[in-house]
């Protein structure tokens, strides 16, 4: 308020001269000249109360005036509740006098400076402008004219606005800002530039204006005016208010002008500057920028924030980060993108576009059951669309790589008319599913699959191949008939470099082999040996053993040692068993000298080999041979004290009371000789131990001891035409046929109705097997474990080893350790040795054992896949084994050559180990990385590769990728068929909404 007491003070109350009168010291004049001192002076409450003592009293009419004027202005100085009517009745009592504009003037800046603006203008409307200065009346108006801008009265506004700016006074600049807003409000956007660069002269708005007047030449989509008049501002570095502003509005109209390298840089400055974010269409604007100047990987961190919702400017950025991710390589993040951009249906155009680049981008990252459920539905929705044909091409190019191959063979089964490119393609994948269900032990389905590959025999190479698994699954169902004919169709259809020839080959020999054509095996043998030879194929060692043996076996000695004798030149991997051959034709060739020194071989340089004891016995028969009775019964002696638990011992027992009873030892040939007769009854020599027993009796005059062995013999060994023996042959009839439940339900009764007779342990195993290929552990169990109380049958190692496979089965893995223990040492092929390690190196992860789980999985390797899937088996145990006690280095190199090289269940589950590996290191990219590589192979198995995606969102989600978490997840939500893997990504997808 001091202002406006200078201002009305500067003005006289009543004329100078006056004041000189003579009467002036005594006059009322003279307290009003005072009352002046005291306003100037601030002593407004003097003044207020000088002037109410002075209006008590009689004045005349100028003084009376001047006193009411002073008493106001006092009141209102000291924000009397009287003030304001005090001023108002002064102008409404004294509408003429000389100083009533000057009073109007201050009552109207008291309204003014308290905001009371309605009241100002009813004050300043009274003052007459003419009664000021060209200074006083330009804030006169600017204040009337600012005073209806605040009360939205732009029309009065303007009027008195536009005459300050006329006077051009500093206030003009503040006319010319506040008239560029009521044009902004008014929609006049050219009169409002002009008068905001009026204003923008003053330096009081120098700063203050740039902003706006950008952002006015944007809205009139005059793109090259707001660059050219912001641009220099913003380079020369003032200090602009609002600069961000500015850099978004260059940005704005960079973008509309399609110059998108400018465009991208103004919307970094935007986030540069302090206090400003960009909206999510703002957001939007600059990662297309960043992705037309082909920074793709800035333009993903815009984009993938403004990819979070369910609207067009979503749809919009998941298609266009799915590109982004494209020509980054990433194609997982570009799969996800083009999801979520088909799974909204806003712009139909651009659903259908991000369809077909779903599926190529599906392609490329080699995950064709993806591409092929993408192209399935984009020709489904759109039959006329405008990638028609490429999407038929791109289809029958994922079909021919898909993994997926059941619902490969489905779509191609529902194409009425099948091109020779989509015939090819069936063939392929016919082959590769028939290819799975071998690994997976379901021969029948194999081999409808195949069939099924040679419905279309397109590639000559691949229906050679088809028939040799053919070849493969006959042998292992034992239908040695059906498997020559597969391989003789190899032999007839593949061309000479194919490897599966060479093959054929192999498995013909045994084929013929397990058929006793021994001739016709030895000619298969000897063909792939000879196109073998120096490649050392896999197989190559085992077919130069079978070949000898096939020689063998026709009595071609020479022949057949000249083989053997190659294969330990050539270090055969089974050097024990080419030197316990190699004993034998020496001692059918009366070279005994010979094939004793192969026996001492065998005995000192394998003694863990499954052949020793069949060696001990052919050293035990060559004594014999030779008459050396006491060398024999002492070889004899050997094997039973190194195999106590071989199925050879009757055999032994009665090689060593042979040579005994030569020897005259009588008492210890009838001993061995009972031996035989009570703890193998039901062995092949029963019948010549008892003939040897009873002429050993008679030679000692103890026949009547005979009688005893005689009935429990005849007890033990019913004639053949025995109801006892039928029931028995009829059991066995059933097993032989593989009618399982039944046989086993016979074998039982049998055992019920005879549990005296000779077979009782062969029964009891035929029995365990029976119930046990049936499904029915808990029965078969039962029988096996009878074999605790037989410690001589000849069943014994292969019970105990059902044993173990039925504890392994319930999760007893101490019980299952035992029973393969039981039998390692006793197994007698590598077969066995094989199943018993694997069982062995299960049981030992099962009690978390992990060591020597990791010994038994290297044993398993080393058997070189004698036993199908124990490679793959071995590999996930080791590895995850190594995972357990934390040699992690060592685990991720198991479980990549596991993943890289066996495109099998464990080969899935080791991927998914492999990937927690790194995320357990924090490395969430490099796990991800991991998944993306390697996943497609493992597709088909529905359970891991799910469980795979729910891992990449989970990882997504640790990086802050939300968008990519969810657009994963409801991928899986789409595609998965597993229940369980469903619901898990249901109840991770709504943890992020």
């Amino acid at each position: 308020m001091k202002y406006c007491l200078v201002l009305f003070f500067g003005l006289s109350y009543v004329a100078q001269s006056f004041s000189q009168s003579s009467l002036y010291q005594n006059s009322a004049q003279r307290v009003l000249d005072e009352q002046r001192n005291f306003l100037e002076e601030n002593l407004f409450s003097t003044s207020f109360y000088e002037h109410s003592r002075l209006l008590s009293n009689s004045l005349p009419s100028p003084l009376q005036e001047e006193a009411v004027l002073g008493k106001a202005i006092a009141s209102l100085q000291l924000d009397r509740a009287d003030g304001e009517g005090l001023m108002k009745q002064f102008l409404r009592d004294y509408p003429t006098h000389p100083k009533a504009s000057e009073a109007a003037f201050y009552l109207g800046d008291y309204f003014f400076y308290k905001k009371n603006y309605r009241e100002a203008t009813s004050a300043y409307t009274l003052a007459k402008p003419s009664s000021f200065s060209r200074e006083e009346r330009a804030d006169l108006l600017f204040k009337l004219g600012f005073s209806y801008f605040v009360l939205k009265e732009y029309a009065a506004s303007s009027t008195y606005l536009d005459q300050v700016k006329n006077l051009s006074f500093p206030n003009a600049a503040d006319a010319f800002y506040y008239s560029a807003w009521i044009s902004m409000e008014q929609g006049n956007m050219t009169l409002a530039i002009s008068d905001f660069q009026q204003a923008e002269k003053s330096p009081n708005y120098a700063a203050k204006v740039p902003h706006l007047v950008t952002a006015l030449y944007y809205q009139l989509e005059d793109y090259e005016k707001a660059i050219g008049y912001a641009l220099p501002l913003v380079n020369k570095n003032l200090a602009l208010d609002r600069l961000e502003t500015i850099h978004l509005f260059l940005a704005e109209a960079y973008y509309a002008s399609k110059d998108f390298s400018n465009a991208a840089f103004h919307y970094k400055k935007v986030l540069q500057e302090q206090g400003r974010e960009l909206t999510r269409e703002e957001q939007y604007k600059a990662g297309i920028a960043l992705f037309e100047i082909e920074e793709y990987a800035q333009a993903t961190t815009f984009l993938k924030e403004v990819a979070l919702g369910n609207d067009l400017i979503a749809q919009s950025a998941s298609y266009y980060l799915g590109h982004a991710y494209l020509n980054l390589e990433r194609y997982p993040l570009a799969s996800s993108s083009f999801q979520a951009a088909a799974s909204l249906s806003i712009d139909p155009n651009l659903q259908e576009e991000a369809r077909f680049n779903l599926a190529k981008v599906n392609l490329y990252r080699g995950n064709f059951q993806l591409a092929i459920s993408a192209l399935d539905d984009y020709l489904d929705t759109y039959p006329r669309g405008a990638r028609m044909d490429e999407a038929e091409a791109l289809l029958s190019d994922a079909l021919l790589n898909s993994n997926d191959y059941l619902r490969a063979l489905a779509q191609m089964d529902g194409l009425r008319n099948k091109s020779p490119r989509i015939q090819q393609a069936y063939q392929k994948v016919a082959y590769y599913q028939a290819i799975i269900y071998y690994r997976d032990n379901k021969w029948e389905d194999a081999l409808s699959m195949l069939n099924n590959s040679q419905r279309y025999p397109i590639d000559a190479d691949l229906l050679a191949e088809t028939h040799f698994w053919k070849g493969e699954i006959y042998s292992t169902q034992e239908k040695w008939e059906d498997a020559i004919v597969a391989y003789k169709a190899v032999q007839r259809k593949a061309n000479p470099r194919d490897p599966y020839l060479l093959k054929a080959y192999f498995g013909l020999g045994y084929a013929y082999y397990n058929s006793e054509a021994y001739a016709q095996a030895e000619q298969s043998f000897q063909d792939f040996v000879n196109q073998s030879k120096g490649a050392f194929l896999p197989n190559y060692d085992d077919a130069v053993l079978r070949l000898g043996d096939c020689q063998l076996v026709q009595k071609k000695f020479e022949e057949a040692k000249i083989t053997f004798l190659q294969a330990i030149e050539e270090k055969n991997t089974s050097l024990d068993y080419a030197h316990y051959r190699l004993a034998t034709i020496n001692n059918y060739l009366g070279k005994n000298l010979e094939a004793l020194q192969e026996l001492t071989v065998l005995e000192r340089d394998f003694p863990s080999s499954i052949y020793l004891e069949d060696g001990l016995y052919q050293r035990g028969q060559i004594f014999l041979e030779e008459l050396r009775y006491q060398d024999a019964a002492t070889a004899f002696t050997v094997l039973m004290q190194k195999r106590p638990n071989s199925p050879m011992l009757p055999f032994a027992l009665e090689g060593r009371a042979v040579s005994n009873f030569s020897l005259k030892k009588y008492e210890e040939t009838v001993k061995d000789y009972k031996l035989i007769l009570n703890e193998y009854p039901a062995a092949d020599n029963a019948e010549n131990a008892l003939k040897g027993l009873q002429e050993t009796l008679a030679l000692q005059d103890k026949s009547e001891e005979f009688g005893e062995y005689l009935k429990a013999y005849q007890a033990a060994n019913p004639n053949a035409g025995s109801v006892q023996f039928l029931a028995y042959e009829s059991a066995k009839s059933l097993y032989f046929g593989k009618k399982y439940l039944q046989a086993g339900k016979a074998l039982e009764e049998y055992l019920t109705t005879y549990p005296s007779s000779s077979q009782t342990q062969e029964a009891t195993f035929f029995a365990g097997d029976a119930f046990y290929q049936a499904g029915e552990l808990d029965k078969s169990y039962e029988f096996f474990k009878l074999f605790e109380t037989y410690p001589t049958a000849p069943q014994r190692n292969r019970a105990f080893q059902y044993l173990g496979k039925i504890e392994l089965s319930k999760a007893r893995y101490a019980e299952a350790k035992h029973y393969f223990e039981l039998v390692l040492p006793e197994v007698r092929s590598k077969l066995e040795e094989a199943e018993v390690t694997q069982g062995s190196m299960l049981a030992h992860f099962g009690l978390q054992a992990y060591e020597p789980a990791i010994l038994a999985a290297e044993k398993l390797l080393s058997l070189d896949g004698v036993l199908m899937g124990s490679t793959t088996k071995a590999l996930l145990i080791k590895g995850k084994s190594q995972r357990e006690l934390n040699q992690l280095e060592l685990a991720s190199s198991t479980l990549l050559k596991l993943v890289q090289e066996y495109p099998t269940e464990e080969g899935a589950e080791g991927l998914l180990i492999l990937a927690k590996i790194q995320r357990d290191k924090k490395d969430y990219a490099g796990a991800n990385e991991l998944i993306f590589t390697y996943s497609s192979a493992f597709s088909s198995y529905e359970f891991w590769y799910g469980s795979m995606f729910i891992f990449l969102a989970e990882n997504y989600i640790q990086l802050g990728e939300v968008f990519q978490a969810k657009a994963t997840l409801q991928s899986v939500l789409e595609q998965a068929s597993d229940a369980t893997v469903k619901q898990r990504a249901a109840s991770l997808l709504e943890t992020l909404q």
